[in-house]
């Protein structure tokens, strides 16, 4: 099992989300968050424009995905078609359980 974490620049989440639906692909953890990567976020102008305002960091997705090893091509190709910008991490499962049966493996995911 892999774990996939994707870093989205822009609210690209349901375009991902229902293209991942159709490898069967269902279970997706999405949290707001803040961050910045090479690019500074937008200026924001504040007092009727005068005054320029540039944050540290801007508004970003987190995504977290966990898929069988034979479905990773498919969904890395279905995020880079779908998102407009950002980083996918892809990281080994040592083990998954399902807390209310106990069972464990690519069959709980």
């Amino acid at each position: 099992m892999l774990k996939l974490e994707v870093i989205l620049a822009e609210n690209d989440v349901m375009n991902i989300s229902e293209a991942l639906k159709e490898i069967n692909v269902g279970g997706l953890t999405v949290v707001k968050v803040k961050g910045r990567g090479a690019k500074t976020a937008p200026e924001i102008h504040a007092s009727k424009g005068m005054e320029v305002f540039i944050p540290h960091f801007g508004d970003k997705y987190r995504m977290m995905v966990v898929v069988p090893e034979s479905k990773e091509e498919k969904t890395v190709d279905i995020i880079k078609k779908n998102g407009r910008s950002g980083k996918i991490f892809i990281s080994q499962m040592l083990r998954a359980i399902d807390i209310n049966t106990g069972n464990e493996g690519e069959e709980i995911i």
